[in-house]
């Protein structure tokens, strides 16, 4: 019994490609479901990748110790040597 031009390529080529594809679309598929299940609502997941924007809010001018220190200095009254 000898095998035909078709069965030679179907062995040899055919056959690893198509497995090759089953393994791959699994892998994706089971990617886009974590994704879309569990990966996307991961905090550090959405930092890594930028899905959630930080606001960006604006410092007060009277945030640090020395301009609380000189704030309090300007209120109480100058004393006189």
């Amino acid at each position: 019994m000898s095998l035909s031009y078709w069965d030679y390529l179907t062995l040899l080529l055919l056959r690893p490609l198509f497995a090759i594809a089953v393994v791959l679309l699994f892998i994706v598929s089971g990617w886009y479901l974590a994704w879309k299940l569990v990966l996307v609502h991961v905090p550090l997941v959405q930092e890594i990748f930028g899905l959630k924007k930080k606001p960006i809010k604006p410092k007060p001018p009277t945030r640090g110790r020395f301009s609380k220190f000189y704030s309090t200095m300007e209120t109480q009254p100058a004393s006189k040597w």
